[in-house]
């Protein structure tokens, strides 16, 4: 990459990590309001600083891990990390993208059917086709497309807030001076940040041009940031809309019901859906990675079918569990698997991680 360009390599993971995560619940306001809504404005805020901190310390652990050791996907990771417990994670992260898969689906069926009044199955069969013709691309176009979309993405929030606060700007100010906050508040924000943080070791390929331990650890303080900041700025929202955002499946969709505001709206939809093909995307490449890896280990070359065949594969289950409905997967879902990446990864990556990289010696 060029000197004039070294600055966006700072931003690349950054914006791969939120592609990734933004995925249903950003883009129908659901988790946002169930993780830190419910904690009170102020408490959302709080909560929202707490997922910021855990995942920028985090993220610059486990690029700094890999950076020294070489480990650019999740397998060889895992394995330089906990040994042959690394088969735990994977059983965490297969888990965890059935779950995504369902809810990117079933959000992608809502948001279709919302918007243009056809039906559903449109919206999921876009989504599948977008999926598998990113993942047959390859790595460098899924690269670009998640890092280029992310600008759309910034762009469309902030129009977004400027209108809400234009709209909702005294109802905003009054929630922030209720000052309310619940006690979970803390637990929320770290129960939000473990389970996004377990998809952390599947972004890896990211790091294969980092060379030095500022680098790996400023992109990783700087992708905890980039992967918030969306969080926050729909937290605002919907505190602006309350209560009807409190109870409503889809938050997003509340607001724009009140705001009025049908090109706003269009663009919002098209952004997030694009998002949702994203995180489907980004999920389902780590996958192939790892079966990549297996059979270069084996000394065999993977056949063309493989990579066509596990994104085809993988987006049939996904509709499958989209069935399960969107709030239960979220709410149940995800809630229990975060425990799991706790254990598993950020535990071990703190600990264990940050020992073997300071013996390693490479801080170079």
């Amino acid at each position: 990459m060029g000197k004039s360009k070294s600055w966006v390599r700072w931003l690349i993971p950054g914006f791969i990590f939120q592609s990734v995560v933004i995925g249903g619940g950003y883009g129908t306001g659901a988790e946002i309001q169930q993780y830190f809504l419910t904690q009170g404005f102020v408490g959302g805020i709080l909560g929202s600083i707490v997922t910021l901190v855990i995942w920028s310390l985090l993220c610059a652990v486990t690029f700094e891990f890999a950076r020294t050791f070489k480990t650019f996907d999740y397998q060889s990771m895992m394995s330089k990390l906990l040994g042959k417990g690394a088969i735990a994670y994977e059983i965490c992260y297969i888990i965890l993208l059935l779950i995504v898969l369902g809810v990117i689906n079933a959000t992608a069926e809502s948001m279709f059917a919302d918007l243009t009044g056809l039906p559903g199955w449109i919206g999921i069969a876009i989504l599948s086709v977008g999926i598998v013709a990113l993942i047959i691309a390859g790595t460098d176009a899924i690269e670009k497309a998640l890092s280029y979309w992310s600008y759309a993405l910034y762009a469309v929030y902030i129009v977004f807030m400027i209108m809400c606060f234009t709209k909702f700007g005294s109802n905003i100010a009054e929630q922030w001076s209720a000052h309310e906050v619940n006690s979970s508040w803390f637990l929320m924000g770290a129960k939000y940040s473990f389970y996004n943080l377990g998809i952390v070791p599947a972004l890896l390929y990211t790091m294969r041009d980092v060379e030095t331990r500022k680098e790996a650890v400023g992109q990783g303080l700087i992708a905890g940031a980039i992967g918030v900041i969306p969080a926050i700025l729909l937290l605002i929202c919907e505190a602006g809309c309350m209560p009807g955002t409190l109870t409503a499946e889809v938050p997003v969709t509340a607001i724009f019901a009140v705001l009025q505001c049908k090109p706003l709206y269009i663009a919002f939809e098209i952004v997030l859906f694009g998002t949702l093909i994203e995180t489907g995307t980004g999920f389902i490449k780590a996958v192939d990675d790892r079966i990549e890896l297996a059979l270069d280990k084996r000394g065999g070359s993977k056949p063309t079918w493989v990579r066509p065949a596990i994104a085809v594969v993988s987006v049939i289950i996904g509709i499958g569990v989209a069935k399960l409905g969107l709030t239960g997967l979220i709410a149940q879902g995800y809630g229990t698997i975060c425990w799991g990446f706790l254990l598993i990864f950020v535990v071990p990556m703190v600990t264990i991680g940050i020992y073997k990289i300071s013996k390693s010696g490479k801080s170079a």
